[in-house]
């Protein structure tokens, strides 16, 4: 996955995530009777903005990024169109077809992803979890996702990806995500580049 600086107030949560997530055993059905209840076909409908960072293994801040999603729920599937800008310039693009397979479970596909991925929801927590052929450069490194995303109050929902190969640990990917009252129609670049451009242009790490 692409990756753009974190919000301030949200350290301190995002450091409990860190830790939960660090839990091998952890599954979904522990946080069943956590609120607020997360439904991604509820919260992804529409706009989306997320800021998230990739580190190394070492704990290296390699990438900084920002999402903006646009999502439509047809009552069966959800389809997430997602553009990315990185803190370098480099953007990219990633649209994703999400089936509900059940109360409690998800399917889901992209151009990037092998196979399917694979995912459970409850409570407020949602397990994601698939293979996927990163860009890297110039070359491709096919890696393992498993993605945690956890709904706090007023909206925003923080996502810990633990990046693996072959079972090694290669990096981690956080994310703030929060729902956008954006009205205009605008591209997403232009969007993106207006609101964040002096950020972005000074925040560049790899």
């Amino acid at each position: 996955m692409n990756m753009k600086p974190l919000l301030v107030g949200l350290v301190a949560p995002l450091i409990l995530i860190v830790a939960v997530t660090g839990c091998s055993n952890m599954k979904v059905e522990d946080f069943a009777a956590a609120e607020p209840e997360l439904l991604i076909e509820d919260y992804f409908e529409g706009r989306t903005r997320a800021w998230g960072i990739f580190e190394d293994r070492f704990g290296n801040l390699r990438r900084q990024f920002v999402v903006d999603i646009e999502g439509t729920w047809d009552g069966r599937e959800l389809t997430l169109d997602e553009d990315f800008l990185f803190s370098d310039g480099e953007t990219d693009r990633r649209i994703w077809k999400i089936v509900k397979q059940g109360d409690h479970s998800y399917e889901g596909r992209s151009e990037d992803i092998i196979g399917t991925a694979q995912g459970e929801s409850q409570g407020n927590a949602f397990n994601w979890t698939y293979v996927i052929d990163l860009k890297v450069g110039d070359d491709k490194l096919r890696v393992r996702f498993d993605d945690w995303m956890f709904l706090q109050p007023d909206g925003v929902l923080l996502n810990r990806a633990r990046v693996t190969k072959w079972g090694v640990e290669v990096g981690q990917v956080t994310l703030v995500f929060q729902k956008s009252d954006r009205q205009d129609g605008q591209t997403s670049d232009a969007r993106l580049e207006r609101r964040f451009g002096v950020l972005i242009g000074g925040a560049a790490a790899r």
